[in-house]
């Protein structure tokens, strides 16, 4: 199992503090958030391989960061250079997946994970149910608020927890399974990417890309036992630096 990491996107929301600085750099409790991303993976026997893809204007600092995590972990730590420089230009999460598929010749199965997510679950049970049933698997969690799903990604499950009907931001949610950015794709389904973007599929958020492949594969959904957090708002970033403080709760 390979991982892929997405952190080119600019984090427009949380300027100016991002403005030139990557968000899944930022410290949440004393630690970056991509640190406390990486560390969920060292839990995963199977991975060889973590490729992180990031634009050019962040890649010395992400260069920075790779210096200093790397002896303490377990598989190498690749990165990849989009070649984008603003928000404006940029390729987009499928775009950098198709991106990454390309240039890192990624060939064994597939985590894909965001790097500006807080994950508060065991990543191997996630595996575990992949290796159950080797199909590709989004996480799914339980959403009430129909302004949040408004916001994400939104799966409709039949009894098996098939995924029958997938929806990115919708207008009008069907469910209250809410699905974040973490992904696990087969091998074999890897090459559906180029074919999508070949397509003229979009380029944004990967949940286009799930919409279009549970109408033609199984993707199965993993139920979250745990927590997961988004930042992407300064209120979302203050909130998790409150959660995670050094503590009792950190």
């Amino acid at each position: 199992m390979e991982c892929l990491i997405l952190a080119a996107g600019y984090a427009t929301r949380l300027y100016p503090i991002t403005r030139e600085f990557p968000k899944p750099l930022l410290e949440v409790g004393g630690r970056t958030i991509l640190d406390r991303l990486v560390d969920h993976l060292a839990g995963l026997p199977a991975l060889r391989r973590i490729v992180l893809v990031t634009n050019h204007l962040f890649v010395p600092s992400f260069t920075a960061w790779r210096g200093r995590r790397q002896p303490s972990c377990a598989v190498p730590i690749e990165l990849l250079d989009d070649g984008t420089t603003s928000d404006e230009n940029r390729r987009g999460a499928v775009g950098d997946l198709h991106f990454a598929l390309e240039r890192a010749r990624i060939d064994g199965d597939l985590l894909v994970l965001a790097a500006d997510n807080l994950i508060q679950f065991p990543l191997p049970e996630l595996a575990a149910a992949f290796q159950t049933r080797p199909a590709s698997h989004v996480c799914v969690h339980t959403v009430h608020d129909p302004d949040r799903l408004r916001r994400t990604g939104v799966a409709v499950l039949d009894p098996h927890d098939r995924v029958v009907e997938f929806a990115e931001k919708p207008a009008a949610p069907k469910t209250s399974w809410a699905v974040p950015p973490i992904y696990l794709f087969p091998r074999a389904t890897l090459s559906q990417v180029a074919a999508y973007v070949g397509g003229g599929g979009s380029r944004d958020a990967p949940g286009h890309f799930l919409e279009w492949l549970c109408r033609r594969e199984p993707v199965y959904a993993y139920r979250i036992r745990g927590a997961i957090h988004d930042i992407g708002t300064p209120e979302s970033l203050e909130a998790a630096r409150r959660l995670f403080a050094p503590g009792p709760r950190s």
